[in-house]
Parts: structure tokens; sequence; C-alpha cells
């Protein structure tokens, strides 16, 4: 595929989005492109109703420069992240806000037709409580707990419930929603761009750690989500002996792994929820599963901070919620395992975002699949308004 040209409209939104500039001098300073060359992109993006002036800023002399943002409420998007048990669901407008939300303990288990059409029928009341249609949503994200093979866009082989391996998970929604763009990442991967975006903006290099279930990795390089050759990037190992194979860390230290030794002592647990649940009710034996959990998760993020030098590793996901136990444990073994050059002005903390913040990462792949610069180029290229933002696939 051509790419659109340097001086397509869709450059002019990647900096308003952004925020990196927002007015026509901040604009130009930037592209360094002619005043009339940018004011027909501009213009291109009123027209279609992508960007909106937003007033005036602040002026020190002379006329107030124009301020410009992205249109919110010209579309919806709409936002699935699952997990190991529990998924979430939010639709938001087009800067990733969250308009309504919904959730329940569903989770792997119940396999990729059942969760989504689960998801589909939620999202229809959803949409009519809101009272938009099908036809409103422009893009959709979905988080899922485990790789995706971007070469091909399915869910990559194996994965830890051989439901998933294989899957394409945008055929799940064919017949709903053709006219949306379709964006699916890990879980993790989108818990950690909304935390880079929305949470931690304030570092460029991050680990994030999301802990449920399963246990997952995902890194912000240089502000980007770092996916790999193929997308596997972040699969945490444990080695139980020299000379021997890895294992996937999820198989040793996990919710899965806490919920499993529970179960033997006849606890009622089928949640990640219901674990940090029995923690904050002060359960000893919870408690000690979370320090181990936590500590051998904290070992091999050790390796991790040792190799890639992040400036803070953020802990989420639902076990996360169970406060220092586990947290607590995490920063200890990572701060007696790693080298002392890594650790110094290491940040090891927990989720700024919480439990939004898979749904907002869901809602920022899709905001960044529909607002894609080549894309947005030629849909308004000619300047001619086009009947909604999904209208031009590629």
């Amino acid at each position: 595929m051509a790419h659109a040209l340097s001086t397509g409209s869709g450059v002019v939104l990647d900096l308003i989005r952004s925020g990196r500039a927002t007015t026509r001098t901040d604009l130009i300073e930037h592209l360094g492109w002619s005043r009339i060359t940018l004011a027909r992109r501009l213009d291109e993006l009123l027209l279609a109703s992508i960007v909106m002036s937003v007033g005036q800023l602040d002026s020190r002399g002379g006329r107030p420069p124009e301020e410009f943002a992205v249109n919110p409420n010209v579309g919806l998007l709409l936002a699935v992240d699952i997990g190991g048990s529990h998924t979430r669901l939010a639709i938001t407008d087009l800067v990733s806000t969250i308009l309504s939300e919904d959730e329940a303990d569903i989770g792997l288990d119940e396999g990729p037709a059942e969760i989504f059409e689960w998801a589909g029928q939620v999202f229809d009341h959803m949409l009519d409580r809101l009272g938009k249609t099908r036809a409103d949503v422009v893009g959709i994200g979905v988080g899922v707990p485990g790789p995706i093979d971007f070469v091909t866009g399915r869910l990559a082989t194996p994965q830890v419930d051989a439901q998933w391996d294989g899957v394409l998970v945008k055929d799940y929604f064919a017949g709903r929603y053709d006219h949306a763009v379709f964006a699916v990442d890990r879980d993790v991967n989108i818990m950690a761009l909304a935390e880079a975006r929305r949470g931690w903006s304030e570092y460029r290099d991050v680990a994030v750690l999301k802990a449920g279930i399963g246990v997952g990795l995902a890194f912000v390089l240089d502000g980007s989500i770092y996916h790999g050759s193929r997308g596997g990037a972040g699969d945490l190992t444990w080695v139980r002996a020299r000379g021997e194979r890895t294992e996937r860390l999820e198989t040793i230290a996990s919710g899965a792994v806490i919920r499993r030794e529970l179960l033997r002592t006849g606890r009622r647990v089928r949640t990640s929820g219901d674990i940090v649940s029995l923690a904050s009710q002060g359960d000893p034996e919870v408690l000690r599963l979370l320090a181990e959990t936590g500590t051998a998760i904290g070992q091999s993020l050790a390796h991790v901070v040792d190799l890639l030098n992040p400036q803070a590793v953020v802990v989420g996901g639902n076990l996360a919620q169970a406060g220092e136990p586990f947290l607590g444990a995490i920063r200890e073994a990572i701060f007696a395992g790693a080298r002392d050059f890594a650790l110094q002005d290491l940040v090891v903390e927990a989720s700024r975002l919480g439990r939004i913040a898979g749904v907002t990462g869901a809602s920022l792949i899709a905001q960044d699949a529909l607002f894609e610069a080549d894309r947005i180029s030629r849909l308004t290229r000619g300047g001619a308004p086009r009947e909604s933002l999904s209208s031009l696939s590629i």
C-alpha cells in the first residue's frame, strides 16, 4: 500500500491528538509547512468533523491563537478487556472518555464464542441506554490474555487455553460491526498503553505487569509499546534448575496457582477478585500465598530491570488490588535481585488507572487504528465530507 503524502491531513491530526501542537503557529513550527498548505489540511479535518476549534488560548499580546482538538462526538468506540476470570466492557467517545461500562466474571475458560456473544448482547443494551445504535460505532478495540501474531492477525499458538489457539477475534464481530475499524492486542499491552499515555506519562520507559489469574508483562520503550518481531514480547519465564528449559511464570506464580492451592484447602475461590476479597479479610493463608507469588514474580522482574533499565515498574490487574502484601513482595524481590545501577531512581508502584486501565487501553488502540495517519489523509483528500469516519477501510 502506498503511503499518503507527508503533507496529508493525517500528519496534522497526529500532532493535534498527541497535544504536541494544537494551534496553527505550533503546527507550522513542527511541520515546516506553508500557511496555505496547513490551512488546506485543517479545513479538510474540520469539514470531515474530525477536529474542531475549541476556542482561543490566552495571549500575551496580539490576537489570541485558535486551538484545535479531536471532535469526540462524531462516533463511538467499543472496548473489550478480557482477563483470565473477568471481562470488562466500555463504550467511549473518540478521545477515549468512558461513557458506559459493564463487567462480569467471565473469562478464558468460557471460550471465545461465549465471551463475544455475551459482549455483543451487552453492547446492544449499553448503546440503547446511551440512545445510540450499532451504526454509531466507528471502532472496536479488544485486549486478550495471550500473544497476537501480527503477521497473521490471529492469536498465537499455543495459548494458555487451547480454545483460543489461532482465533481471529475480528470474525466474532462480523455481522454486527462490519463497518467499524478493528484492533486487537494482548491485554497487558493495552493496559500498558493506557498507563503510558494516561497514568505515567512522565516516564518514557516503563515495564507494566498485569497480575490476575494469569500473569503478563508489557514494555513501553521510548514512549511506544514494544511487541517483538511477531507480537510475543513479554512472556515471563521461570528456570527451575540450571540447564532446564524455561517454564511460563504463570504456571509457577499467578492467581491461577493461588486459586489451586486455596481450593485444596476447601476455600470457595473462582476469580482473582475472590482472592483479593479473602486478602482484605486478613486470611493468613491467602496473604502468605500472595507474598510467595509476589516474590517469585519480583525475582523474574529483577532480570527484566537489569536488561531494559526502565524508569518504572507498574503493577496492575486484580491482584494489585491486594496492595502491599503483594506489591511489597514484588518490590522487595526486585530490589534484592537487580543490579544497583539499574535500581537507581527506579519506581515500583501500583497502576494509577486501576480497573479502567484495560478498557481505556482497548479504546486507545481502536482510536489509533481509526485515526491512522495514512487512513485519515485518504479519507479527507479533496475536502469532501464523509458520512462516517469508518467509511474508508484500508
